[in-house]
């Protein structure tokens, strides 16, 4: 299975796209968010893929930066399906998210007797949930979020490995089931600790390098991705996070750009 983050960055960034990842196995993609907006396309185009490629998306939460591309790719929908393609798409996320979507395509894209369903399947998941994505068993969990209602996602995506998605807010201790021991811990962060009163992440409700990592230590995960960061500094975002990160994780460090892929 191949991780390509199509957006590294949070809501405030202009230098790199907001965050969105790529799953990919067997010629079939799942994706995690959708960014803010049209950049989605391009973003997906960049490193190789046909938005056609897409058979499953999940949304964490409501916030404009994970959600707004989702209408772009369903105008794509949209417009091929009017052409006779059997493209077809699944999208999970709780019911206040589905609703919004729902809502979004019948005020802004659908003809008048269309229905959202004739062109997307929702998929509501509740905490705990277990649905099949990409062939391989995958959790949905309430991550119980400060902000916005959010969920996660937990994959075995083989026999002995797991991905486990925390969202874009600091590790809550109701995750641990999903999270303790993972393969990979993927982990928002603000920024470094060391740049907490230029950013004061705690105010959006973020975390920092240090925590992340602090998390992945005591969860005793093996690979710790971090991703949802600013963008002031990206030519040396990756050799100051690791540098920081590696301070207190004894595993592996991983801090994407934009459009970088990774082999779990």
């Amino acid at each position: 299975m191949k991780l390509t983050m199509l957006g590294t960055g949070h809501a405030g960034v202009t230098n790199c796209y907001n965050t969105c990842f790529l799953l990919e196995e067997e010629g079939k993609c799942f994706l995690t968010d959708t960014g803010g907006g049209n950049g989605l396309i391009r973003q997906l185009r960049a490193c190789g893929h046909s938005p056609q490629e897409i058979s499953e998306v999940f949304i964490t939460h409501k916030h404009l930066d994970h959600i707004t591309g989702f209408f772009w790719l369903e105008r794509l929908i949209h417009s091929s399906k009017r052409r006779g393609s059997d493209w077809s798409l699944t999208v999970y996320s709780h019911e206040e998210v589905i609703e919004i979507l729902r809502h979004g395509m019948r005020d802004l894209l659908l003809n008048e007797g269309e229905e959202p369903e004739d062109f997307i399947r929702f998929e509501v998941v509740r905490d705990g949930d277990v649905r099949t994505v990409l062939g391989h068993e995958t959790v949905f969990f309430d991550i119980h979020a400060q902000k916005a209602r959010q969920f996660g996602f937990h994959m075995k995506y083989n026999e002995t490995d797991t991905l486990t998605c925390l969202g874009d807010e600091p590790y809550n201790d109701s995750e641990q089931a999903y999270a303790e021991h993972c393969t990979w811990l993927m982990h928002e962060s603000f920024c470094k600790y060391a740049d907490t009163e230029i950013f004061h992440p705690g105010r959006a409700g973020h975390s920092t390098v240090k925590d992340a990592a602090e998390t992945a230590e005591r969860l005793g995960v093996k690979n710790l991705l971090i991703y949802h960061t600013e963008d002031r500094d990206l030519l040396h975002r990756r050799e100051s996070y690791t540098a920081e990160a590696l301070q207190y994780f004894h595993g592996h460090v991983y801090i994407p750009d934009d459009l970088d892929t990774i082999e779990l």
